[in-house]
């Protein structure tokens, strides 16, 4: 016998929308202050933040634009909803970060390298490093205060691998890697200022663009487990099953099947073992109640399908 309960419509956590519209008005801001700087300067190190900031900013109407997406309602074609389709826009932001960001950083600073240019006037630089670091700041606290309060009680790493929130994790991603990129631009002017040697300055967009590529990286990786389908976090697994195993009536839980379709919306699919001697309409009343109580333990939950697997002559 089975029991489907009803289908909520996919939502999208308002916070996260705060927090990458915070990213892309300060991302904005500081790639227009970046090529300003650079035109005038000549510094490649300059160059490439500006290039940073202008794919980030990028990077952020994507995710926009995937929320957006994925909170219409459930459909006949899509009968789940479309929630994964932020994990999907998440993933490509990941590539572009890889492919644009990283790979012009790089090339920036390989041409350099090769034909190292003096930079003018570096104290321009010095400003708009500061100033971006401030600006840079805000939508990173934004983002790790958003973070905070889905990772709970868990470590930094333990938080990034158990989060579900693609958005969140991207800005605060991108932030991070922006905060190191001002920081080595910083120093690859500075030595250039101390030593006179361009070298380092485009050593310093070599480093920029690195640090990109390895946090593209990490945030592919992060987000391909949601997009194929990555289960709710073991809490969430475990409180179903313990709910499920509070029926006497239950002679056994045989598997949790949970998958996120969304950042608030996880499918649950519950096999159990009720009594062979429980009446039929006891048994959906326990299928009924048993619904209403994993909804109330984790509204996340929007979706279950519970199932009795006895074998009863």
């Amino acid at each position: 016998m089975r029991r489907y309960a009803d289908c909520s419509s996919t939502t999208v956590p308002s916070g996260s929308k705060r927090v990458v519209y915070a990213a892309l008005a300060g991302n904005l801001a500081i790639a227009l202050t970046k090529f300003v700087a650079a035109g005038f300067t000549g510094s490649s190190a300059m160059w490439s933040e500006g290039i940073h900031s202008l794919v980030d900013s990028g990077n952020q109407g994507l995710l926009l634009y995937g929320m957006k997406r994925a909170a219409r309602p459930a459909d006949a074609r899509f009968p789940f909803g479309y929630g994964k389709e932020v994990y999907f826009w998440s993933f490509v932001v990941a590539l572009l970060v890889f492919a644009t960001g990283a790979g012009l950083s790089l090339y920036e600073g390989i041409r350099h390298l090769r034909q190292p240019a003096e930079i003018e006037n570096p104290l321009i630089n010095y400003i708009v490093l500061a100033v971006a670091l401030l600006l840079e700041g805000a939508p990173w606290l934004a983002a790790y205060r958003q973070f905070s309060r889905t990772r709970g009680d868990r470590g930094v790493v333990e938080g990034v691998k158990r989060g579900k929130d693609p958005a969140v994790l991207a800005v605060l991603f991108e932030d991070s890697a922006a905060i190191a990129g001002l920081v080595v631009a910083f120093a690859g002017i500075a030595l250039y200022q101390i030593t006179g040697n361009p070298l380092f300055d485009a050593a310093a967009s070599v480093v920029i663009g690195l640090i990109l590529a390895a946090t593209a990286m990490w945030l592919a990786f992060e987000t391909k487990g949601m997009l194929i389908g990555e289960s709710a976090n073991r809490e969430v697994v475990s409180e179903i099953r313990r709910l499920a195993e509070r029926y006497p009536e239950v002679e056994g839980v045989n598997e949790v099947l949970t998958m996120h379709m969304g950042p608030e919306y996880i499918l649950a699919n519950i096999s159990v073992n009720i009594a062979c001697d429980v009446p039929r309409t006891r048994a959906h009343e326990i299928m009924d109640e048993l619904d209403s109580r994993i909804k109330k333990s984790d509204p996340r939950v929007k979706r279950v399908f519970i199932e009795s697997q006895n074998n009863c002559a």
